[in-house]
């Protein structure tokens, strides 16, 4: 009998606060859009990202839905849902926790977006959809190791189904649709290639690591790994009330989304940030102000401030600025800040 070993914990990965940071602002808060997580090989990336499984919320879907649907959200639910509730039945709501499920890069486009039974449909008059890898993906987590080396036609399946929340599926005159909402975690190592623009956009935050470049730090990296290797039941033990103590910040700033605000001063100096930086649309503007209202709830606070806004910059803008050939996009810290100092009027607004 194989016995599987015990997940590494989130809490216990060495350095890298950016990425921890950015994967727990998105499970605060699914509407940033995402996060890619670029760097070399070895650097924890696919660790961090299957390590949220512990930490992720539980949420009510209705029982026995393929889609795991929200029972309180009609303007969500899959079409077999809604005919239940137009049938006056009341479905019956389970609780579960979200997943991470993974997208294979080698994955096919019928085993993403899911197959229709061409023949079932003649001959019975009826849809018969086998569901693919976004019917799972729907109110989870889609993980995408070396995104970068996804095929093309997946690339524009997983762009669409992120802009509209929907999977459409078409064969033959044929279509059926489904509910495909989901946060897109991606991880990849540049020298490999870069992401197609367009799919590089869809990603709200943007995160580039390294490995520890301090002794300390690469010794206990070893160490822990060491120890994991050695016992990973014992190991997981040893850090389950950090795990406990995440989980309950999380739940406390995912409560507290709710109520957090800010004001037009805010709105300015990203509208101003975004200007100034040379960043293309205006995905980036709206997302420094929901990154920074995330941060905000992660810290404990109601309201949004110019620090907030700084962090989310780091985040948001890098893949987002306008670049010349052979040009790398850099965020210019200096410059954001400098803006800031400029935008806001109240002394002491920002420290």
């Amino acid at each position: 009998m194989k016995i599987e070993k015990t997940g590494y914990p989130f809490t216990a990965i060495v350095g890298q606060e950016s990425m921890k940071k950015a994967l727990i602002l998105n499970i605060i808060n699914p509407l940033l859009g995402g996060v890619l997580i670029r760097g070399e090989k070895g650097t924890a990336k696919s660790t961090a990202v299957r390590a949220l499984t512990d930490l992720l919320p539980e949420r009510a879907v209705v029982k026995d839905c393929t889609f795991g649907c929200d029972p309180d959200d009609q303007s969500s639910m899959c079409s077999f849902c809604l005919e239940r509730l137009a049938q006056g039945e009341k479905p019956e709501t389970i609780t579960t926790k979200m997943k991470v499920i993974d997208l294979p890069v080698s994955a096919t486009e019928d085993r993403v977006v899911g197959t229709l039974d061409i023949e079932h449909a003649i001959k019975k008059g009826e849809k018969k959809f086998e569901p693919g890898i976004l019917a799972q993906a729907n109110r989870n987590i889609l993980y995408v190791d070396e995104v970068n080396l996804l095929d093309d036609h997946v690339v524009d399946v997983l762009l669409d189904s992120a802009a509209m929340g929907v999977n459409t599926i078409e064969r033959e005159g044929v279509s059926f649709s489904h509910p495909a909402r989901f946060i897109l975690v991606g991880t990849m190592n540049p020298e490999e290639g870069d992401l197609r623009p367009q799919l590089l956009d869809r990603f709200g935050l943007v995160v580039d690591i390294v490995g520890e470049r301090e002794t300390e730090q690469r010794m206990e990296v070893i160490k822990r790994r060491l120890d994991y290797e050695k016992d990973s039941e014992r190991f997981a033990q040893s850090y389950l009330a950090e795990q406990h103590r995440l989980r309950e910040v999380i739940l406390q700033a995912t409560e507290l989304l709710s109520k957090v605000s800010f004001d037009d001063e805010i709105l300015k100096t990203a509208a101003r940030i975004a200007i100034e930086m040379g960043v293309d649309g205006h995905r980036a503007d709206i997302g420094m102000i929901k990154t920074a209202l995330t941060l905000a709830v992660l810290n404990g606070r109601e309201k949004a401030n110019n620090n907030d806004l700084l962090e989310a910059a780091a985040l948001v803008l890098p893949h987002r600025m306008r670049r010349k050939p052979f040009e790398e996009g850099v965020l210019e810290f200096a410059k954001v800040e400098e803006i800031i100092r400029k935008t806001v009027a109240p002394a002491g607004a920002f420290v």
